[in-house]
């Protein structure tokens, strides 16, 4: 029997914790409104029907305005507010799935990081904040450069979201 291959990567993440104007309540709003939460119902009926990619991709661009859905959601200050905390904290799962296939198709493991992972927080006292991590670094680490377009291509795109918000844009998104 031979023995399995185990690959290990090190790479640089880089996580961007951007200061946005407004309270908590007001920026989870402005976010849930520019990104709009995905219709799974929608789409498990594309899948049903097997309808053409074509169709797949006109619907999303019809739903994701500024380029992203949402897929998952946790408001997690009302359950780690039982221990007694008073940070206010929402998590979401962020992403395009028609983006996503473009690195799929090349390595199923871009999968790790596709929908991106954000964050929009408050600790106590303290100013509100939208977290996320660089997904460039992220998809380099694949070591391909298809996949690695991509990711780039995505910086561009949360750039464009957070101009949209009105929200600071660090300069690494746009470079």
């Amino acid at each position: 029997m031979t023995q399995p291959q185990i690959t290990a990567v090190d790479w640089a993440a880089r996580r961007l914790a951007i200061e946005v104007d407004g309270s908590f309540d007001d920026a989870v709003a402005r976010y849930e409104a520019a990104v709009p939460t995905y219709p799974a119902a929608r789409f498990d009926q594309l899948v049903a029907d097997t309808v053409g990619w074509q169709t797949v991709l006109d619907l999303t661009d019809e739903l994701a305005e500024h380029g992203f859905l949402i897929y998952w959601r946790l408001a997690a200050d009302p359950l780690m507010g039982l221990a007694g905390n008073t940070a206010r904290c929402t998590a979401y799962l962020m992403g395009n799935h028609t983006i996503a296939e473009r690195m799929f198709r090349h390595d199923p493991a871009a999968m790790l990081y596709a929908p991106l992972r954000t964050v929009i927080s408050q600790p106590p006292g303290g100013p509100t904040l939208f977290a996320t991590e660089q997904p460039s670094r992220q998809f380099s680490s694949l070591g391909n450069p298809d996949i690695t377009a991509v990711g780039t291509e995505l910086d561009h795109k949360l750039a464009g979201l957070l101009d949209a918000l009105h929200w600071p844009v660090p300069p690494c998104l746009t470079t």
